[in-house]
């Protein structure tokens, strides 16, 4: 499914616009284009936001559910990612070819996995002792465990000469929809998809079935996707578990301390009562907002959305916030690791949640720093020529937010050489104002990709999803005026309030040794 995205694409269809989009840059904010969202709420308490575009010969529509990792605990760390994947898995009319005995083996399923469970109650405490030395490996299971996993095997077997994979996909692509996929990050789950204008009813159909009769079949099977997908997206990449680490060093606190995917321990751990409880509290209408995009009579499409999604039942009770705050860091952290990787640094900023007044002059200032024209392209990669690369940005999500820094060291460079141009680069914007050119210019290329993010049913339903997602889908109408009202004296502002260095943790790659042909012989 759909990763976390941090960095925007670059479209390259603007390139032939030429003289257009330098007059629309030199617009003031308030001309800026605003797009014509209408809100509605079902009286189950789901949002509806309704985007025409009658010039187009399609509909983009999707979900989100106002739920990510930072809603998880201990214990059940990736279930929202899991999540992602079971709302895939079809109801009870989609995905199986016997819905009676699909249901009868799930239940079978449970039981056999409760045993297992109580088998590995029992492990735990065995390696507790020093007599396990992994609990994943299988030859250190006890010979009841895999006495029943056999068991439970059969029933998995049976259960497959039932289902009829992927049929989600199928009746999506034979009406010639495209474009279906998920993605979960910390703050949300989000689900999308387009098709023809005409079969618009379909979707509606398909999307509000599966949040009403959901069938969370292979469950366990699923779940060791996830697994597998965590190994080979984490531990199997150059900085991936070193990157998990820095992240956990770097959030105390915060629930955004683990990874969207999960701590390995707890992904084999999650049972499918939990799986149950969680889609019961987060997965109720109140908590997820409908976004359409496209050819359609907004009044009109009103009638059907209250026809399919007026009938799913309010859940019991409000999802609760994420209540623990990030404790104040008291002092510099750092974090130092060989990898099969170039020699970098990468350096991390508590800042602001999303909608932060201080995000905008954040932005600018990442901005100020990042790209090409950057002041660490200019000054680390062309000038000094210590890096092969440089990067800023400011990452603003629900909950809580950091400005990220870092760059890859050129050969006879440190990381270190790269950690000091970066902090170089920062003092000066906390000693000097930014030039009315520059400011400018950094305010023309966010205008220039907000415009951009507009011009496409998809582009505009991922962006409403992302600032829904993170509280508030005003923001694709308010950001770029909140952008242009930046001054110098902000950006001097937030640079001197939030890159102190007890702020920031710091993370110093270098390349792994080669091992040596002797080391290897013997």
């Amino acid at each position: 499914m759909l990763k976390r995205i941090q960095a925007v694409n670059r479209n390259r269809h603007l390139r032939g616009l030429g003289l257009v989009v330098l007059g629309l840059l030199m617009l003031p904010p308030a001309s800026a284009q605003q797009v014509p969202v209408r809100e509605h709420t079902l009286a189950n308490g789901m949002r509806v936001l309704l985007v025409a575009r009658e010039d187009e010969p399609t509909v983009s529509g999707g979900w989100v559910a106002h739920v990510g990792s930072a809603n998880e605990r201990p214990g059940i760390t990736g279930i929202a990612h899991l999540f992602e994947h079971m709302m895939f898995k079809g109801t009870p009319t989609i995905g199986t070819k016997d819905a009676q005995r699909d249901l009868e083996i799930i239940a079978e399923q449970e039981r056999v996995r409760e045993l297992m469970r109580q088998e590995e109650r029992k492990m735990r405490q065995l390696w507790r002792r020093g007599e396990i030395e992994d609990l994943l490996k299988p030859e250190q299971q006890t010979a009841r465990y895999r006495e029943l996993e056999k068991e439970f095997q059969k029933l998995v077997e049976e259960q497959r000469q039932l289902l009829v994979k992927n049929e989600f996909d199928r009746i999506y692509r034979s009406a010639g929809a495209s474009g279906m996929n998920a993605f979960t990050s910390q703050d949300m789950t989000g689900y999308f998809v387009t098709v023809p204008a005409h079969k618009l009813e379909l979707l509606l159909w398909m999307e509000s079935e599966r949040i009403l009769r959901p069938v969370f079949r292979e469950f366990y099977a699923e779940r060791d996707v996830v697994f597998e997908e965590r190994r080979m997206r984490t531990e199997a990449t150059p900085l991936g578990k070193f990157e998990e680490s820095v992240n956990a060093m770097f959030w105390e606190s915060h629930p955004y301390s683990w990874p969207i995917v999960g701590w390995p321990s707890d992904i084999p751990a999650i049972t499918k009562a939990q799986a149950d409880e969680f889609y019961a509290k987060y997965y109720a209408p109140q908590n997820l907002t409908l976004i359409l995009v496209g050819r359609f009579q907004p009044d009109d499409l009103m009638a059907q959305v209250e026809r399919y999604f007026g009938r799913i039942p309010r859940g019991p009770g409000e999802a609760p916030d994420v209540v623990t705050l990030e404790v104040k860091q008291v002092g510099e952290k750092r974090y130092y690791a060989q990898a099969e990787a170039n020699p970098q640094v990468e350096i991390m900023w508590h800042t602001v949640a999303f909608g932060h007044r201080d995000s905008y002059p954040l932005m600018v200032l990442g901005q100020l720093l990042s790209t090409r024209t950057g002041r660490l392209y200019k000054g680390l990669v062309l000038d000094s020529k210590v890096a092969t690369e440089a990067f800023a940005y400011q990452n603003s999500m629900k909950w809580a937010g950091y400005f990220n820094a870092g760059g890859e060291a050129r050969d006879g460079h440190s990381p270190q050489d790269v950690e000091a141009g970066i902090y170089a680069a920062i003092e000066k914007l906390q000693r000097e104002d930014v030039p009315p050119e520059e400011l400018q210019k950094v305010k023309n290329n966010f205008a220039a990709s907000e415009y951009r993010r507009l011009t496409s049913n998809m582009a505009i339903l991922m962006n409403l999803i992302q600032n829904e997602g993170r509280g508030d889908w005003r923001e694709i109408n308010e950001a770029g005026a909140k952008v242009q009202a930046v001054t110098a004296a902000d950006v001097k502002r937030v640079a001197n309030t939030y890159f102190a260095r007890e702020n920031r943790a710091v993370a110093i790659y270098t390349r792994k040794p080669a091992t040596s042909r002797l080391e290897k012989v013997e």
